[in-house]
């Protein structure tokens, strides 16, 4: 298949998921929250607290003890699978499987996985980028529009350790950070940037308008150097931490078709003060898009704001730190 017949499969496939009752959808609404000039969506989800999922080494090491395959690996649910892509470049041919997200809170929620085994700790790779801007072209031509976001690394917010990109469907403007970030006036382009009004550590690249007329070796141009470009501040960010632990760092990707944005990671959730609730977070969250799973947890969000959360699983910025030993490479100092 080719990302676009999988993105013209995705309807009809996800009601034939739903009907089986092998795919679960988790009934939402979804509740708006200014905070540093974003207006965040929490979207207050009750049932979610019937789905009570261990933790990605639990599950592996249940797998294990039980001989259960993993979700990720052969044999597929039929009602689930979507198709296989398989992508042809200079480094070879790069082969994935689309898959249903089981436990869906947004209708159309697909992942894209690598077909062998890939650790969700290594970064994407530019076959990676040219199959994810693919598929958001596709859907760009449907008329359809589709953010996609990966969670790499332990304290990132990633439930499982095979290699996957998540992609959900969102309105034409895209989600709250993205419609900021449009609004940003970039005295230089082709750089990284920041958008100084939120509270954490964020690196942003603006890409150029791409057709789906592009070639994979195109796309692989345009886009692997910035992606290498905002992993080098991520790593920076971090090192400027004294605090932060050793190893590869933790972070989030949220790739839209005009932005590559990279958040990095400390703490996988935040937990309300004053309470013992906890909250998990992922690449959703730094796209402005928070969960709930009871209303005083929806009133304790309120109450502390998104951007207290966000930073408090994030990293403090250190851009102006960052532009100013850019500034000193380039005098030559």
């Amino acid at each position: 298949m080719g990302p676009s017949e999988i993105i013209t499969s995705i309807p009809e496939k996800y009601q034939s998921a739903l009907s089986s009752t092998e795919l679960r959808f988790f009934p939402s609404e979804i509740h708006k929250v200014e905070d540093f000039g974003v207006e965040f969506e929490v979207r207050l989800c009750p049932a979610l607290q019937e789905k009570l999922e261990p933790k990605a080494e639990a599950r592996a090491t249940s797998a294990a003890a039980t001989g259960k395959p993993k979700p990720f690996l052969p044999p597929y649910s039929p009602n689930l699978y979507v198709g296989d892509l398989a992508l042809e470049d200079e480094d070879g041919t790069s082969e994935y499987i689309v898959l249903l997200n089981k436990f869906s809170v947004v209708p159309h929620h697909f992942l894209l996985v690598t077909k062998e085994f890939q650790p969700q700790t290594s970064p994407l790779f530019p076959s990676d980028l040219v199959q994810i801007y693919q598929l958001l072209l596709a859907a760009r031509q449907e008329n359809r529009h589709f953010i996609a976001f990966y969670n790499c690394g332990p304290n990132s917010g990633a439930s499982q350790s095979h290699k996957h990109v998540q992609f959900i469907e969102v309105a034409n403007g895209g989600p709250p950070v993205e419609k900021l970030t449009r609004t940003a006036n970039l005295e230089v382009s082709g750089k990284p940037f920041a958008i100084p009004s939120l509270p954490y550590a964020n690196h942003v690249y603006r890409l150029p308008a791409l057709s789906t007329d592009s070639t994979p070796a195109e796309l692989r141009r345009i886009l692997f150097p910035p992606l290498l470009s905002l992993l080098d501040l991520v790593i920076s960010t971090v090192r400027h931490d004294p605090d932060y632990p050793s190893g590869l760092p933790s972070y989030n990707i949220i790739m839209t078709l005009e932005h590559i944005h990279m958040i990095p990671r400390w703490h996988e959730t935040y937990i309300l003060e004053d309470s013992d609730t906890t909250i998990n977070v992922n690449s959703l969250g730094y796209a402005g898009m928070l969960l709930a799973k009871s209303n005083s947890e929806l009133e304790q969000i309120k109450k502390v704001g998104p951007g207290k959360i966000l930073r408090g699983v994030g990293v403090e910025s250190v851009h102006d730190l960052q532009v100013a030993g850019l500034s000193l490479e380039v005098d030559g100092l």
